[in-house]
């Protein structure tokens, strides 16, 4: 009866992370089909739904056939693994796939990096079908993968070399993420279900997750359906530090000695030791302590219907929706020097000659800060997409696919409340320890009276992406040995992407009397916030906090008309057309068995573009072809043994952000992007070689080597110049802005992505597979999953780097150049090991994930780049079966409570941010009949 429990089908019944199909008896169990041996052919990714599984060490060996059998090179996760770990979604399930490694955002996974190109680079499918997660600001490629539970899915196939018949598209991998295939199912009704609560213990939240299935299988198995859902509740925190990026400025006076002809504003710069010193090093630009929490809110359903009215012939219609909201809410207490240092006295300072750095500093005049932001924004993902699979002939087969998604990211409200307090005072910061600085407000006070309310920023963002795909797959088996594939599609993708606002100082907005700078705080505007457990003790922890919504009623803000941000309203139709053939070889060669393939597929790509350029509407049209062959090998010199090569030329598309002829403003730091729709994709050559041991039943020791020479690569180009040389509007700056204040105050950074020279990566897989079975007693239960990345990479980025002349006109004047270093995204090292043990009745896992610190931008201010230090997460999950029809569960997440760690200046290691974001306990039932 305990075994039967744990064996359950995988199939878009019987899923993932919380609603694994728990089986139904042990008179069902008899009639399931069995895993196929490790001397078995297993079947390839696409039909894996059929593959059974019983209990963890099942679905790895589960797991290993596939890849051992597939002639590309390919990883997968089963339901059984995803439903052990515990994930919060894919992308921290996908975290266990050998190269592939995860950014965090909030303390949960929200994108993947696979072989050190991130997630723009690679293609993900659900259900066979491109698309993309849409979030309101994200305006490229890349899938966000907290929009999905992993719940929803029964497995996840990772193809890292390319196949003519395989989607282009991809430079990292393309994902597959299937959802279901209820014909696989035992025959009759199937029922299954999970409960969690999940707790924070940063901010203590207590959350629910539940989901459940429901999926039936006609007896004679001629049809089937299946429903599933997935929900969720919960709020995350992440306190710390944030110094919102370090720059150089001029100040006021330094140790007393005037660096003006006039203090306070005006005049001209006075050269000094002191004054230059000062000038020419880095301080942060703004120091404060703080905490963002966000509440989120998931739902996913999936559905899945299938006739098979003859042995020949499969029909397929199923559909997914999604919904992600969040409320995202933001506190700061800080102090102002970023664009004030022109009023700010220097009374003390140490600067680290060796990074030039200006470590610690006594400030005075400076502008006491408290910033309160609160956004509601959603997340809303429909796909439906229906497939006829036809064997015409017993050689001869086709499948016809069509299919559509829409995903649509909205935030109607980006509200931020900012209170200053009336009089200026001193401040101390102290960045000995980069990790926790020393952040105190002299004469501090929490009194509201003390404070007004000097701006109100309101705006709202959409972004929308469609999907539109046919495609027709044939298969011809000309002889015993060979196969001919040849297919095509037709796919039509549309971003579009507004914004609009009604920011404004208060002043501005609604007109102040002489020596008024703002609307006055009173008791029931505000309250006293704490810092939640952040590493700031010693510093200045309490704060006077504005209540956002009461602000805005009290002053009917979001009566005022929104003001249309024309420069972001831009939109990118693309058609493309493909078409392939490949040749699939199994035979041997000199008593050799081996297996290939080898194809073409030609793509044309359609491309218009529309923006906001100079004022005036802009629309570009473009259209460009790639030819792309490709080649894989297996080698299989004994059962044991397998050796593989691969050779393919790929292609990526630029971001969809970066084609259209817009482009983004901000007038706070100065600084203009436009898109450029004339960029090339980016192309390459690949090369990949491994070897893989399969020494015994579940086991594996493999390695990879792989590298990708790119020929072209869209890299930042900026200049520095005046707003007007920019040619847009000035209806554009925001009258709160330090731009609106003083249009030229500061030289303008205008970057435009182009298309660079390219680079290339290469790197090494490591991985080990070991069930313990050797050993005697319980520890012939446990067993090791491990795995370990490296990356090597030479791409060349334009800078900026420090400004040299403290005496310049426009200061400060940064010096354009370029930077050799690894490619954006890459880390050098990568690893995770999972030590697990299963019986019939109990079950325990550990992992670690490590991942290594890597460049994720070019900087600015000077910063040369910016990044993020190196992470290692320990997750664990225990289940105890209660009965065959009940498991009780407890997993942990972040048992490290791993920071969220940034830095700017590559060199100087200067810190971004520094904040924690909890350790999550989840506690938990799973039942299923």
């Amino acid at each position: 009866m305990a075994r039967a429990f744990g064996r359950h089908v995988i199939s878009g019944a019987l899923i993932s992370a919380s609603t694994f199909c728990l089986a139904t008896a042990t008179a069902h169990a008899q009639d399931a089909p069995v895993a196929a041996p490790q001397d078995e052919v297993a079947p390839s990714p696409e039909e894996n739904a059929d593959i059974i599984v019983t209990g963890f060490r099942e679905s790895i060996r589960s797991a290993l056939s596939l890849k051992r059998q597939s002639v590309s090179a390919v990883d997968a996760i089963v339901a059984q693994d995803i439903a052990n770990f515990p994930d919060q979604n894919l992308a921290e399930s996908l975290q266990r796939i050998p190269g592939v490694a995860i950014s965090r955002s909030n303390g949960e996974g929200s994108s993947i990096t696979v072989r050190g190109l991130g997630p723009d680079f690679t293609r993900v499918r659900l259900n066979g079908m491109e698309t993309v997660a849409t979030t309101p600001d994200n305006t490229g490629r890349g899938f966000n993968f907290n929009v999905f539970a992993s719940d929803l899915f029964n497995s996840i196939v990772v193809h890292k070399t390319a196949e003519a018949s395989l989607d282009e598209g991809s430079l990292g991998a393309v994902v597959d993420l299937n959802t279901g295939n209820p014909l696989s199912n035992k025959a009759g009704l199937t029922v299954a279900g999970s409960a969690k609560v999940q707790y924070n213990d940063l901010n203590d939240n207590v959350g629910p997750r539940i989901s459940g299935l429901v999926a039936w299988r006609d007896p004679d198995g001629r049809w089937a359906a299946s429903i599933s859902a997935a929900y969720a509740k919960y709020t995350t925190t992440r306190a710390g530090m944030h110094t919102v990026g370090w720059q150089q400025a001029r100040f006021n006076s330094v140790e007393g000695v005037p660096c003006y002809t006039t203090p306070g504003t005006g005049g001209s710069y006075v050269s000094s030791p002191g004054c230059d010193a000062a000038a020419l090093s880095y301080h942060p630009r703004i120091p404060r302590y703080g905490a963002i929490k966000l509440g989120v809110e998931r739902l996913g359903v999936t559905s899945a219907l299938q006739f098979a009215p003859t042995d020949r012939t499969k029909i397929s219609i199923d559909g997914l929706y999604a919904k992600y909201n969040q409320d995202y809410s933001e506190q700061w207490g800080q102090v102002l020097l970023r664009s004030e240092e022109r009023k700010i006295d220097l009374i003390d300072y140490m600067i680290d000659p060796e990074t030039n750095t200006m470590t610690s500093a006594t400030l005075g005049n400076v502008q006491q800060r408290v910033e309160h932001r609160q956004d509601q924004s959603s997340t809303e993902f429909y796909q439906i997409g229906a497939k006829l699979e036809q064997e015409i002939t017993d050689r001869f087969k086709a499948t016809l696919f069509g299919g559509l998604s829409k995903s649509t990211g909205k935030a109607p409200h980006q509200t931020t409340v900012i209170i200053d307090r009336k009089t200026r005072g001193n401040y101390t910061y102290d960045f000995t320890d980069l990790k926790s600085p020393s952040l105190v407000i002299a004469d501090h006070s929490t009194n509201p009276e003390d404070y007004v309310v000097t701006e109100i920023r309101d705006d709202e963002q959409y972004t929308t992406n469609t999907f539109r795909t046919v495609k027709l797959d044939t298969e011809w088996k000309l002889t015993d040995d060979v196969t001919l594939l040849v297919g095509g599609a037709l796919r039509r993708f549309g971003f579009s992407g507004t914004q609009g606002g009604r920011s404004s100082t208060y002043c501005a907005a609604y007109g102040c009397a002489p020596g008024q700078t703002g609307y006055q705080l009173t008791d029931s505007l505000a309250y006293v916030w704490d810092l939640p457990r952040s590493g700031a003790t010693g510093n200045t922890s309490s704060f006077v906090m504005p209540d956002v919504g009461a602000v805005v009623d009290e002053l009917n803000f979001y009566d005022r008309p929104i003001v249309p941000n024309a420069n972001a309203d831009r939109g990118v139709v693309e058609k493309t057309t493909t078409g392939y053939f490949q040749f699939n070889v199994e035979s041997e060669l000199f008593g050799l068995r081996y297996a290939a393939n080898a194809g073409m597929r030609y793509v044309r790509t359609q491309q218009h573009s529309r923006g906001i350029n100079a004022g005036q509407p802009v629309s570009v049209s473009r259209s460009y072809d790639d030819f792309l062959p490709s080649f894989n090998v297996a080698l299989f010199p004994t059962e044991s043994l397998v050796l593989r090569g691969a050779i393919a030329k790929v292609m990526k598309r630029p971001s969809l952000g970066d084609l259209t002829p817009g482009g983004s403003l901000d007038d706070f730091d100065y600084r203009v992007n436009f898109g450029n729709p004339n960029l090339d994709p980016t192309r390459a050559t690949t090369f990949d070689i491994a070897a893989e041991w399969y020494f015994a039943p579940g086991a594996l020791v493999s390695v990879g080597l792989f590298a990708k020479k790119v020929t072209s690569f869209p890299i930042g180009e900026t200049r520095i110049g005046t707003y007007a040389s920019t040619g847009l509007p000035t209806s554009l700056i925001r009258p709160n802005s330090p731009a609106g204040t003083d249009l030229e105050g500061r030289p303008w950074s205008i970057s435009q992505p182009v298309n660079g020279p390219g680079g290339t990566l290469r790197g090494v897989e490591l991985g080990l597979q070991l069930p313990f079975t050797f050993l005697p007693g319980p520890l012939s239960k446990t067993g090791f999953v491990g795995n370990a990345t490296y990356l090597d990479s030479d791409f060349t980025y334009s800078v900026f780097s420090p400004a040299t002349d403290p005496n310049a006109a426009s200061f400060p004047a940064l010096v354009p150049g370029t930077v050799d270093t690894s490619f954006l995204g890459s880390s050098k090292w990568s690893y995770n090991a999972t030590l697990y043990y299963e019986d019939s009745k109990f079950s325990l896992r550990g992992s670690l994930a490590y991942r290594g610190p890597y460049n994720e931008g070019t900087g600015v201010y000077g910063n040369i780049l910016s990044g993020r230090d190196s992470t290692l997460n320990l997750d664990m999950s225990a289940q105890y079966q209660v009965t065959p029809a009940l498991a009780v569960t407890l997993e942990g997440l972040n048992l490290t409570d791993q920071a969220d760690d940034a830095y700017v200046n590559e060199s100087n290691g200067l810190p971004e941010r520094y904040q924690t974001t909890g350790r999550i306990l989840m506690a938990g039932v799973r039942v299923g009949f």
